[in-house]
């Protein structure tokens, strides 16, 4: 027994758990930074405020990390249905029986404490959609496939989206990073961003407008293939067929890219609460709404423009200390370093997460087993959607959607769920020499 523990010992990740300590202390100093009083004499460790409570959370996440490790590691494939349906049965019952705190039907209030199962879905999510790629009868080419990976991803998000979560909704958009991994054909990848983009377009331009714009350069396009079918035909060649399937791709992208259009007034007008709505206008117009929707954006650029090259100092910033940004522990944490440490500081951060991502992806390649590499994938996907976003967010290149900052942002339900994403991930990967085979 001595051995095994030793050899398991050996062969953890030792440099990502570094990297997942030095997150989770940085941010604990940061939200007690972004949360300190010079006048009230409140202790780093005092658990009224929030550095106190999350240091709370800090510790029960090492008792998780302990439990996961301890845990065999086969256990997590064996239960990945199980665990996915009872995170399932929860956020059904958050609906019904949940608490509503900003907005957010999300939250089990236990005690003083809340939790968000929201928050853990996507623990769950990575768990189900690798054990069902991962077994050895299933083919990633066949249409049942994709469509069941559809709706494993969609049936958790569209509950969640119930909840009135939208920003978390939009981190399950993570896991095509996964089935582009997998086999997913590059043309989603390219439609995605496409789709992305004529949103934006369809929000600054005349609706009509777009549509006619894309309207005639899909009929360019469509006369050129025609001419070329005819050379062909001239020709006398045989296989005709490569022309008429570029019509279709080429019709087919217009309709979806029209269909996109014509559905995103409806969306921001009718699916998007007004709140929401604003802080679209706001992404595009930060003028529109100076004292509401644009304020926290406003005041998170004025805080990280303040600390220029190398910050004010720790517990010496002076948007934080006044109160100006709101939710500076949570979402806008990224402001904290911003301004006590300035464009070095931030530009460190960064640089450290786009290292652990990178890192992740080496440790997800490694693997032997197919289940723990597309859950590998699935962790270095989900952190880097909340990364970027949280990020974009603070700069005022992404909406405010509520996403923290892995390990970094005040939240026990975010830094549980990251732990233990991150660290059954970690518990694979130390059996990566052997196969479950299932």
């Amino acid at each position: 027994m001595k051995r095994t523990d030793e050899k398991l010992t050996a062969d953890i990740d030792w440099l990502t758990v570094l990297m997942y300590g030095v997150f989770v202390i940085a941010g604990w100093l940061n939200i007690f930074a972004a949360v300190y009083d010079s006048e009230a004499h409140k202790s780093i460790f005092d658990l009224s405020t929030n550095s106190g409570k999350q240091l709370l959370w800090i510790a029960t996440s090492l008792v998780l990390i302990v439990i996961i490790v301890a845990i065999d590691y086969k256990f997590y494939s064996a239960f990945a249905y199980p665990i996915y349906g009872f995170i399932i049965l929860a956020l059904i019952t958050t609906i019904l029986l949940g608490t509503e705190i900003k907005g957010s039907h999300s939250w089990i209030k236990v005690g003083e404490f809340s939790v968000q199962p929201a928050e853990f879905a996507k623990f769950a999510t990575a768990l189900a959609l690798a054990n069902y790629l991962g077994r050895i009868n299933v083919r990633f080419e066949r249409l049942e496939t994709k469509l069941t990976c559809l709706a494993i991803i969609a049936f958790p998000a569209i509950i969640i989206l119930l909840q009135n979560e939208t920003g978390t909704v939009l981190v399950f958009s993570a896991f095509i990073l996964v089935l582009y991994r997998e086999g997913l054909s590059p043309l989603f990848l390219i439609f995605g961003f496409l789709a992305i983009a004529v949103f934006v377009l369809t929000l600054l331009m005349d609706a009509l407008l777009l549509t006619e714009g894309i309207s005639v350069i899909a009929l360019l396009i469509l006369i050129y293939i025609l001419y070329q079918l005819v050379i062909a035909i001239n020709k006398k060649e045989r296989k005709l067929g490569p022309y008429f399937q570029r019509m279709f791709i080429v019709v087919a992208f217009a309709i979806a890219i029209i269909g996109v259009i014509q559905s995103v007034n409806y969306l921001v007008n009718h699916v998007l609460q007004a709140h929401q709505q604003k802080r679209i206008k706001v992404l595009f117009n930060p003028n529109a709404d100076p004292l509401g929707a644009g304020y926290n954006v406003t005041q998170s650029k004025i805080a990280l423009g303040s600390g220029e090259l190398t910050g004010k100092g720790f517990l010496q910033g002076t948007q934080t200390k006044f109160d100006f940004v709101p939710e500076q522990s949570t979402d806008f944490i990224f402001c904290t370093i911003g301004e006590e440490h300035g464009w070095l500081g931030s530009t460190i951060l960064i640089a450290m997460y786009v290292f652990f991502l990178l890192r992740l992806l080496f440790l997800a390649e490694r693997q032997k087993d197919k289940f723990a590499r597309i859950y590998g994938y699935s962790v270095a996907s989900i952190i880097f959607f909340h990364f970027m976003i949280n990020i974009g967010m603070t700069m005022g290149l992404f909406p405010v959607i509520g996403i923290p900052l892995p390990f970094f942002s005040y939240g026990g339900s975010s830094l549980w769920s990251f732990t233990i994403l991150l660290f059954v991930f970690l518990k694979l990967d130390a059996h990566r020499r052997q196969v479950l085979g299932h």
